[in-house]
């Protein structure tokens, strides 16, 4: 996903050339919510703003037939759209139609009849398109003033830019209102920068990428974005996911969607309806749900998942992990979040699978990450990166080695309460990574005190199989000063006997405090 944090330093010229209006955008569309839920309005404003893209690349196209004409072209053809992945948009759905109508009372049902008519004439969005605009409770004047606001977005654009300015404000709504919407909010959505560490660290430029607790999609997102950036071409990879919440699932759909990607995304329990069983993966990238004690694992206990060890039917995290390594290729990699208990937990055998992991020589890569990164929880939470063959030929040979990384002091706030890793921060982490795994024109890789450090096998054995970076990485190096040790001693030895002095007095007024009140010796 691209970051947003810098809408401020932005021109605020609310153009589709110029993105610095994603923030206005929001403020203005949240000023129209009145008294409707967060998790409720969503569905509005994200429904809307994917009408409005499918509507501006629709009439895109419509008009370079209408242009083709003289040369058979027919600007009225279902085919002529599908044949080139853009949907066909019937007339009552046209945003052209919704906007002539935004201020009729009967608003609600002209959107609703709009996206029934797109799920009727385009098969892979059947059942994915919010439809309730109608019901009493939603305003018919804000939704109206909602299409007037979302009819500004990419006016006039051609397909491409469209689809640019569109993902983007609707990625940053995403966020917001994961923001808005608190802990319920964050299960949908992984903030930016914890996907581009995801992304950036395992650099996945081709093959088959696989989330199976994809939320609304952001890390396909990032994928399909990393690729563009570095040279690639859109469709690179081929992308696989499972969502098990029926809305969270609509998310992806039309977060993707509305990106152009192709891709294939079940809806159902990954643990016990796994829609891609035979699928092996060349990446996995993965947030799961943290510490989750409601999976019905002792429904699973004989699975051929559970190749490293029985999970505890209280938390789902060393079945996610087992889930991930079943579906990686030969020579597959793993990207993917945990909460921090699960380096260092002996909980009901879950010491034992990680064991059988680590001896098994999967874990390629710890990074402890700080605080206040997510909306669901402020708490620190960790990345684990595996690979299936340390010898596969990609990198250089890392049989018997783990790279621990401690970022737990990276980051900045973003607001009171989110933190954000920087550029700077993410090139720092990535690039240890790619400089210790031997990626091409990385650098050669050295540890750094209180940073990173590459540790054998034998260490992390003596460790008891805990993957804390922190026990691994030392101290921070200090730096030297130049005050000579006489000197320092002096000063410090005075400012003791300060102190001392200070402390006594405070000592003797509340003697005397107590003593007036009757309680002296």
């Amino acid at each position: 996903m691209p970051k947003m944090r810098d809408n401020k330093s932005r021109s605020a010229n609310n153009t589709a050339a110029n993105l610095g209006f994603e923030a206005k955008l929001w403020q203005a569309a949240d000023a129209l919510r009145n008294n409707m839920d967060a998790a409720e309005y969503k569905h509005v404003v994200l429904g809307l703003i994917f009408l409005k893209y499918i509507s501006d690349a629709f009439e895109a196209k419509h008009a370079e037939l209408e242009s083709q004409k003289a040369q058979g072209a027919d600007a009225e053809d279902p085919d002529e759209y599908r044949a080139v992945s853009i949907f066909w948009v019937p007339k009552e759905a046209r945003w052209s139609h919704l906007k002539a109508n935004a201020p009729q009372p009967t608003i609600g049902t002209i959107v609703d009849d709009a996206m029934t008519a797109i799920e009727r004439d385009n098969p892979s969005l059947k059942g994915v398109l919010p439809k309730d605009f109608a019901r009493p409770g939603l305003d018919k004047q804000r939704l109206g003033q909602l299409i007037n606001l979302v009819s500004d977005i990419a006016l006039g654009a051609p397909a491409d830019r469209a689809k640019d300015t569109l993902g983007r404000v609707y990625e940053y709504f995403l966020s917001q209102f994961a923001s808005a919407e608190g802990k319920k909010g964050g299960q949908f959505y992984t903030p930016s920068s914890v996907v581009r560490v995801l992304v950036e660290m395992l650099a996945p430029y081709k093959g088959r990428v696989y989330d199976p607790c994809c939320g609304s999609g952001g890390m396909f997102v990032s994928s399909e974005k990393f690729i563009e950036a570095h040279g690639g071409k859109l469709g690179d990879i081929s992308i696989y996911g499972q969502e098990s919440n029926y809305t969270t699932w609509r998310l992806a759909k039309m977060n993707l969607a509305i990106r152009g990607i192709d891709a294939q995304i079940g809806h159902g329990d990954t643990f016990h309806n796994d829609r891609n069983p035979d699928l092996r993966a060349d990446y996995v990238l993965a947030n799961p749900p943290f510490n989750d004690s409601d999976w019905r694992g002792e429904l699973l206990k004989d699975d051929k998942r559970w190749v490293y060890g029985k999970p505890p039917a209280g938390n789902a995290n060393f079945a996610w992990v087992q889930h991930f390594i079943h579906h990686l290729a030969p020579t597959g990699l793993a990207g993917f979040v945990l909460a921090n208990g699960s380096m260092s937990s002996n909980q009901s055998g879950e010491g034992e699978i990680r064991r059988a992991i680590i001896e098994a020589d999967l874990v390629d890569c710890m990074v402890a990450l700080p605080g206040q990164l997510f909306y669901s929880t402020q708490i620190p939470v960790c990345l684990w990166f595996f690979a299936r063959n340390k010898k596969s030929g990609r990198f250089r040979d890392r049989r018997g080695e783990t790279l621990f990384i401690d970022a737990r002091k990276m980051g900045s706030m973003a607001d009171r309460t989110h933190r954000e890793l920087t550029d700077k921060d993410l090139a720092k982490i990535a690039g240890a990574y790619h400089a210790w795994r031997g990626d091409k024109d990385a650098g050669e890789y050295a540890d750094v005190a209180g940073f990173c450090k590459a540790s054998k096998l034998d260490d992390v054995v003596k460790h008891g199989h805990v993957l804390t970076p922190g026990r691994y990485v030392g101290a921070e190096a200090q730096e030297e000063d130049d005050e000579p040790f006489e000197e320092k001693m002096k000063h410090l030895t005075a400012t003791l006997r300060q102190q001392h002095d200070e402390g006594a007095k405070l000592d003797a007024a509340i003697a005397a405090n107590l003593k007036e009140l009757g309680y002296g010796g």
